[in-house]
């Protein structure tokens, strides 16, 4: 089968008035329509399972699909006609509109590719082929709030400052539609006041926000500027890695970044319904929207920090330290992740920061703090608690490389679809 390339944004910036745009896609290697379309389909579903795989993302769907859960794209549109996302997409505005020529059909390139990535739930019999996303069970909110780059609106829409404010206008709408969690695989180096207040009110409103950290980085070992929204503060800002989950070239390196994910060689489809294999940071923010639809699916009442909270903690391969702004806490993993986030659902969410509500601080009229004895029986008591669950998680990371050691000598396809209850899924 012939293979062509495609390559699309990899370094570009795309100017709004004062905010410029980076558009996260990076290289893609096209499958066009082949008269064996069956065959086809059945080896993109192979591709598109190395990037789930690495992400643990089989195990969570013994658990949730992500139905129930609203998932908005905010990005170049999406064609809800392709087989892959058939019945599940729903079509926002478009605040790009004007941008293009009167009656001109934007081809939806990347943001279909993006909303397959996070919620595909496959084509062809048995749901056995095609593209199936993170979360094949979410509902998609596709919002147009950028062009693709090969649109003849595309110099419009940068030099335009009426088009400064679509991103802005872009999450509050999710917000007002239902949407749990809003996927941006977009991003600028200027970060505009109406994008921050609109950010904090998705929060507010109980949104998880989820961002691509940007293609802008290098080889060497400096820093990358910010981007925006990745960089706000409460934006889970991704980063890519490699099949051994170092981080991607391209991947920005800077503080901001939360957590990484798989950003090469990630099956999609995008407008028209032509199977792609793309690199960027926008897969990989993709790949990480799901997984938090996925948590919000299972634990829908877990705050928006508290859904990062179990991203963050249970990530796999994570850097020496704990910590690096290369791929932040390390790679996100699915199933471990629905695991911690089901130790915290229990506990209820206080707000944005770690202190109670009802907290008071300074001397005012809250009166002197009262001191309580200490009651070492129970400190001891709660000492061997904290051993045993140290143990315990031990020996759950222990079972979990034996596990992984086994996934490695995985049976044919179908005995997976199976295994994982998608051999006949519907939407």
């Amino acid at each position: 089968m012939a293979v062509t390339k495609l390559r699309r944004c990899a370094s570009r910036s795309v100017l709004v008035s004062a905010l410029a745009l980076a558009l996260f896609a990076a290289q893609f290697a096209a499958r066009p329509a082949s008269a064996d379309a069956q065959t086809l389909g059945q080896l993109v579903r192979a591709d598109d399972l190395v990037s789930l795989r690495a992400i643990d993302v089989p195990t969570a769907w013994a658990r949730t699909h992500g139905n129930g859960v609203t998932v908005a794209v905010l990005d170049t549109g999406a064609d809800p006609s392709v087989p892959d996302l058939a019945g599940s997409v729903t079509v926002g505005p478009d605040y790009t509109r004007g941008a293009d020529p009167a009656g001109y059909q934007p081809p939806h390139l990347h943001g279909t590719y993006i909303c397959s990535i996070i919620a595909g739930h496959g084509s062809g019999p048995g749901r056995a082929e095609g593209i199936i996303g993170v979360a094949p069970g979410a509902r998609l909110l596709s919002i147009r709030v950028i062009p693709d780059d090969n649109e003849p609106g595309f110099a419009v829409y940068n030099e335009n400052s009426s088009f400064a404010d679509a991103i802005a206008n872009g999450i509050n709408y999710a917000v007002g539609h239902g949407a749990s969690v809003i996927n941006m695989s977009l991003g600028s180096t200027g970060a505009t006041r109406n994008l921050r207040e609109a950010l904090a009110n998705a929060i507010a409103h109980n949104v998880v926000i989820v961002a691509s950290a940007g293609n802008g980085g290098s080889a060497g070992g400096g820093f990358s500027p910010y981007s925006y929204p990745a960089s706000f503060t409460g934006v889970i800002s991704v980063a890519a890695v490699g099949p051994a989950g170092h981080r991607a070239s391209f991947s920005e390196k800077n503080s901001s970044v939360v957590v990484a994910a798989p950003g090469i060689n990630v099956a999609g489809v995008e407008g028209g319904g032509t199977y792609v294999s793309g690199d960027g940071t926008s897969p990989a923010s993709a790949l990480v929207a799901g997984v938090a639809a996925l948590i919000r699916s299972a634990y829908p009442h877990l705050s928006p920090d508290q859904v990062m909270q179990a991203i963050v903690t249970s990530t796999s391969r994570r850097p020496a330290g704990g910590y690096n702004p290369g791929v932040g806490f390390g790679e996100v993993n699915a199933a471990a992740a629905l695991t911690t986030a089901g130790r915290l659902a229990p506990q209820p969410a206080t707000g944005a920061g770690s202190v109670a509500a009802t907290a008071r601080f300074g001397t005012g009229r809250a009166g002197p703090i009262a001191v309580v004895a200490r009651d070492t029986t129970r400190i001891a008591a709660m000492a061997a608690i904290a051993f045993a669950a140290l143990l315990g998680f031990v020996g759950a990371s222990l079972a979990l490389v034996a596990s992984a050691r086994r996934r490695r000598r995985r049976p044919p396809l179908a005995d997976d679809l199976q295994m994982w209850g998608l051999d006949d899924y519907t939407a």
